[in-house]
């Protein structure tokens, strides 16, 4: 079960998780760790499981998220409702390193299921839980889909449109997958502590801290340094617009002294070298002279097509890319060169397309884990491993399990 390339395993070898998360923020955590070598059994409610199975594109049932969020896990069907399903994963629990799940602060201890629960039988164990608002204050209970909390922690304001301020949704599940990136970092952290002698946890992460955290580092700097004079907006990237080409779009990053120098002359723009706008901070002190040569650039930019524009601007050493949508990005030649996508074969929804495991370990390497599972495909295989292999008919025939 542990994903291995060319024989190597990945770095979580060894280390087994039990997935009850749905949707987007759990699974996609625990793919990430069983693409690096984890073993991972996925919890589902028999008939329906994961709700992610039904959002957005599918072929034959298989949603592209549920395959890209549940690569390399087995799928067990159990309805936790029942004393007898809760016993199932239960004794699941006791020879697991990590438990994951999001469902709202409460749920999972009315059911049997919290930390404490568990714990009793496994003092090693690694739980976490993740949800919208976190365990604590007026919005604990509050249901928290991405665009919620989208909205509440400052991505729809920081996206807004600076005309007339009207709030901008990241058109993708960003505060879903800025969590799912932050409950990975936490697990194996947790993980490592443990193994310096300090046991297993309970490690609690809201969707709202992890998107405020993720914003506040560059986005908010009126809001870190509250003595500014707010002469600057808070994201320094705010001003930041694509070039529009004859034939395309493209960006380019006139940061540094030299690289606004490269721009201008790339795009036949003069001026750069006046004091006023020599370095960064006259630049700064200068908006609007600053202001009257990018938008000199810009225009001039329209006449160039995408090809010499980019020439132009890579000779000069300045930070640039065209702007490319994501079916056209595997046929890129960057990408193809570096194998940035893996194409395969899935029992189900046919052929698939995913980008490779971002990282790349050098000793234990990773790589992506089997195709997503059908519902309850290992439904007997776990059991049969958990000893109930001659209760399973009963069990189905009582619908505890599928």
């Amino acid at each position: 079960m542990s994903a291995t390339i060319n024989g190597v395993s990945g770095p979580m070898q060894g280390v087994r998780i039990l997935d009850l998360s749905i949707a987007a923020t759990g699974p996609l955590a625990v793919a990430l760790l069983a693409d690096q070598g984890a073993e991972v059994i996925k919890v589902e409610r028999p008939g329906i499981g994961d709700i992610g199975r039904w959002v957005g594109v599918s072929v034959n049932g298989m949603s592209a998220l549920f395959l890209a969020c549940n690569r390399g896990k087995r799928s067990i069907a159990v309805d936790a409702h029942r004393e007898e399903g809760r016993d199932v994963v239960r004794r699941l629990a006791r020879d697991c390193d990590v438990v994951v799940q999001n469902f709202r602060p409460g749920v999972m201890d009315r059911l049997g299921l919290g930390y404490d629960d568990l714990r009793a039988e496994n003092e090693g164990l690694v739980y976490v839980s993740l949800s919208g608002f976190g365990p604590d204050g007026p919005y604990a209970d509050k249901s928290a889909y991405d665009t919620v909390i989208q909205a509440y922690g400052g991505f729809g304001a920081n996206q807004a449109d600076p005309a007339d301020g009207t709030p901008v949704f990241l058109r993708q599940t960003a505060a879903d997958k800025v969590t799912a990136l932050t409950a990975a970092q936490a697990i194996t952290a947790a993980l490592f502590a443990r193994e310096r002698g300090h046991g297993g946890q309970h490690v609690e992460l809201s969707m709202l801290d992890a998107v405020v955290s993720f914003l506040w580092a560059d986005a908010a700097g009126n809001e870190v340094l509250l003595d500014s004079d707010h002469s600057q907006a808070s994201s320094f990237v705010a001003s930041f617009r694509p070039f529009r080409f004859s034939d395309g779009w493209g960006i380019a990053t006139p940061t540094g002294d030299a690289d606004f120098a490269g721009i201008c002359r790339a795009l036949h723009v003069d001026g750069y070298d006046d004091p006023r706008v020599a370095t960064i901070g006259q630049r700064i002190q200068h908006r609007e002279l600053m202001s009257e040569i990018m938008d000199r650039c810009y225009r001039n930019a329209a006449t160039m097509t995408t090809k010499e524009a980019m020439a132009r601007l890579e000779a000069e050493r300045v930070p640039c890319g065209v702007v490319l949508a994501p079916a056209e990005l595997p046929d890129d030649p960057h990408a193809r060169a570096i194998g940035l996508f893996v194409d395969r074969p899935h029992p189900v929804a046919g052929r698939t397309r995913l980008p490779r495991h971002p990282n790349r370990f050098h000793g234990t390497p990773a790589g992506l884990g089997a195709g997503a599972p059908a519902l309850g495909e290992h439904t007997n295989e776990v059991l049969t491993e958990l000893g109930l292999g001659e209760r399973i008919a009963e069990l189905r025939d009582a619908g505890v399990v599928g």
